[in-house]
C-alpha cells in the first residue's frame, strides 16, 4: 500500500522551526495497531491520519475530514500543532477552499481556516482549575506561583517569570510516573505576552516544540490574568514558535503558519 505523506512544520515561519507533524491522507481507517506502527516508523511528536466524510453536504456536513493523532508511543485526545498542519495540508492544495472542518473522536469538531498567508484554528477551550500538584512541581525542577489542572491530564504550572521558564529542568522518569499528562510550565513574557514549555514524556516526548493544545489549557487561564483576550504566545523550545492567542466563548483561537518541508510516499506492506 502506497500513503501519502507530508511533513509539515506548524507554528513555523520559516523551515526548521515550529513543531514538525506527519500528515498522511488515506481512504478509509487502517486497523489502529498499523496506524502505531505508521506514527513509531514516523518518529515525529505527531503523526495526523485523516479521512474524507462521505456524503458532504448531506448527515455528515459539520465535517469533511475524521483527524486522529498518534505519538510514537500512543493515540492523543487533541493536538493543535498536527491540526494546523493537517489544515494546511487541506487548503494548500486547493485554493478555492478556505476552511476546513475535521470530526474528532475526544475533542469534537475543529477547524482550520486560510488567513492571508498563515491559518486560524479553532480548538475547544479548556480551562484549568486550581490544584495541588507537588510531585509535578518537584519532577519539572521549577518553583512555581501556581498549580491548575484540567481533567483532559494537562497540569499548569505558573512560574515567576520567563527566565523561570527557560531554566526548567525536567526528570522525565518523575514524569512518567505522573502518567499520561501534558506538563506546561508557564508565566509572562518578555517579548510576547506569555511564554510557555510542554513537556510529556509518557507520550515518547521529552519535551514538545510547540503545543496547540497545551494553549486550549493556558489561554483561558491567561486571558483571565492578562485581563484581555486576544494576546500573543511564544513557546520557548529548542525550535521555538510563535503562536496569536484568542479566547472566543468555548473556542479557543490560536493563529500560526506552517511550512512543508517533505512531500512523499510511505511503503506500507
Amino acid at each position: 500500500m502506497r500513503i501519502p505523506f507530508a511533513q509539515i512544520d506548524a507554528f513555523a515561519e520559516s523551515a526548521f522551526g515550529g513543531n514538525p507533524a506527519a500528515v498522511m491522507p488515506l481512504s478509509a481507517w487502517l486497523d489502529d495497531a498499523v496506524l502505531q506502527n505508521i506514527a513509531s516508523e514516523n518518529n515525529l511528536s505527531e503523526t495526523a491520519f485523516i479521512v474524507p466524510i462521505a456524503g458532504n453536504g448531506g448527515a455528515d456536513d459539520d465535517a469533511d475530514f475524521e483527524l486522529r493523532w498518534f505519538t510514537p508511543a500512543a493515540e492523543v485526545a487533541l493536538c493543535g500543532h498536527a491540526t494546523l498542519a493537517s489544515g494546511h495540508f487541506v487548503l494548500s492544495s486547493d485554493d478555492d477552499r478556505t476552511t476546513v472542518r475535521f470530526r474528532t473522536r475526544q475533542a469534537g469538531i475543529l477547524q482550520v481556516s486560510r488567513e492571508g498567508d498563515r491559518y486560524r484554528m479553532a480548538l475547544p477551550a479548556w480551562g484549568p482549575s486550581p490544584r495541588p500538584l507537588d510531585a509535578i512541581v518537584a519532577a519539572l525542577g521549577v518553583e512555581a506561583v501556581e498549580t491548575l489542572w484540567q481533567d483532559k491530564g494537562y497540569a499548569l504550572v505558573v512560574v515567576a517569570d520567563e527566565a523561570a521558564v527557560r531554566a526548567a529542568r525536567p526528570d522525565d522518569r518523575a514524569l512518567m510516573d505522573a502518567g499520561p499528562i501534558v506538563a506546561i510550565v508557564t508565566a509572562r513574557g518578555e517579548r510576547t505576552d506569555i511564554v510557555s514549555r510542554a513537556f510529556t514524556p509518557y507520550f515518547d516526548i521529552s519535551e514538545d516544540p510547540v503545543t496547540g493544545a497545551a494553549h486550549a489549557v493556558a489561554v483561558p487561564y491567561w486571558a483571565e490574568k492578562l485581563g484581555k483576550d486576544r494576546f500573543t504566545a511564544f513557546q520557548a523550545s529548542k525550535r521555538g514558535g510563535l503562536l496569536t492567542c484568542a479566547l472566543e466563548g468555548d473556542r479557543v483561537i490560536l493563529g500560526g503558519a506552517c511550512v512543508t518541508v517533505i512531500e512523499g510516499t510511505f511503503l506500507l506492506p
